[in-house]
């Protein structure tokens, strides 16, 4: 019988490799990955350089311990570039390997912004260890950073960068940080504190080219010209527009794609045998990144695998925003949600509440004291409907 294979060893592909192996101890088991094989936490990488954390110290398991732990066949450095649905075979530089279920764990690449000038090869980007490892190395002994994006992840890099001695400029086209999670008055509140701790804030803005100061000098600033005209000159800047979830491979098998690779409520594809979780996944139009849904959409596929179908139900499941300076938890109502924010201050923070039309809660976001309430309100978003 062919294995059961896993393309990618992010947090997707072992929190599902550890998840079926609590279940199938000895069932052949593949992961294979471009990579070198290390684990290590995503969500650490924006939070690591105040505590002058080196790439190693965040690995947490190296290609040989995930080995044993999973009790699985670790292929690294080799990447698929070609799925066979037909034959159920994937191949790669070196050969190929059959499957009986593949899981596509593929994860997801920064996004690129259209910037001009010479210096956009100089802009940097954290996706991964290696990437996170060379942007500690450009900033060393550097001064300032100019990051392009105010959401997640730029919120978290620059209270951390700041948290490390940096200067930090942030630049976003929204009008606010954390555009896609927060209403504006937490938003403002989230500004408000980031810039008291020294964030410059360039929001309404979008940055149109990135350009060297001296062409024959690699370590030499940049400058940075917003669309208004004005500059912003930086020792090293930093992308985090977003990402873009890794479809390539899946849709030149002819598997169904759209933002992500498209699945049903059992993580399954078009295809019956192959199956996608993470940040490559999309479900009923949405895309679910963060840590909590992809532990939960682990455990119900391994549930799949082990016995029957296991939907993969989503609870409502906040997003705690890292960022010191004032403490966000998160979790906005869905897209086609109607209703209106009903926003109360408190002492040390503030609760906004999405209300519909029946006067349901729908989605909540909260800053400083009030985080403590996230629980109760998680609770009540859950309550089922009446009647």
């Amino acid at each position: 019988m062919e294995p059961i294979v896993i393309i990618g060893s992010g947090l997707a592909g072992v929190s599902f490799a550890r998840q079926y192996r609590k279940l199938e101890r000895n069932a052949p088991l593949v992961m294979v990955t471009a990579d070198d094989g290390g684990f290590y936490s995503k969500p650490s990488l924006s939070g690591a350089l105040a505590g002058r954390k080196t790439a190693q110290k965040l690995l947490l398991k190296n290609a040989a311990a995930l080995r044993r732990e999973l009790n699985a066949t670790l292929l690294t450095d080799v990447a698929i570039v070609r799925i066979d649905t037909a034959s159920q075979v994937v191949s790669g530089p070196s050969g190929e390997l059959g499957y009986s279920r593949l899981v596509l764990a593929l994860g997801s690449d920064p996004a690129r912004l259209p910037l001009a000038g010479d210096g956009t090869e100089d802009v940097l980007s954290v996706n991964d260890l290696g990437s996170y490892a060379r942007f500690r190395d450009a900033i060393h002994g550097r001064n300032s950073v100019t990051i392009l994006g105010a959401g997640l992840v730029g919120c978290e890099f620059a209270n951390d960068l700041l948290a490390a001695g940096y200067a930090v400029d942030v630049i976003d086209i929204a009008s606010q940080p954390l555009p896609r999670l927060l209403p504006p008055e937490p938003a403002m509140a989230l500004r408000d504190a980031l810039g008291e701790a020294g964030v410059r804030w360039h929001l309404g803005r979008a940055a149109v080219s990135v350009a060297r100061t001296d062409a024959m000098q690699s370590r030499s600033p940049l400058v940075v010209t917003l669309d208004d005209g004005r500059t912003i000159q930086a020792d090293v800047v930093l992308s985090a527009a977003g990402v873009e979830p890794r479809t390539h491979l899946a849709e030149a098998a002819g598997l169904a794609v759209n933002r992500g690779i498209v699945v049903d409520a059992f993580l399954r594809s078009s295809d019956r045998h192959i199956f996608a979780l993470g940040d490559c996944a999309e479900m009923n139009g949405s895309m679910r990144p963060h840590v909590a849904p992809i532990a939960l959409g682990a455990r119900a596929l391994a549930w799949s695998f082990h016995k029957k179908e296991h939907a993969a139900n989503y609870p409502p499941m906040p997003v705690i925003v890292n960022t010191p300076a004032l403490p966000v938890v998160a979790c906005p109502p869905q897209i086609d949600d109607t209703g209106r924010w009903h926003v109360r201050r408190l002492s040390g923070g503030m609760l906004a509440r999405f209300i519909n039309h029946e006067g349901r809660l729908m989605g909540f976001a909260l800053t400083g004291s009030a985080c403590a309430k996230r629980h109760d309100l998680v609770r009540e978003l859950s309550a089922p409907l009446p009647g």
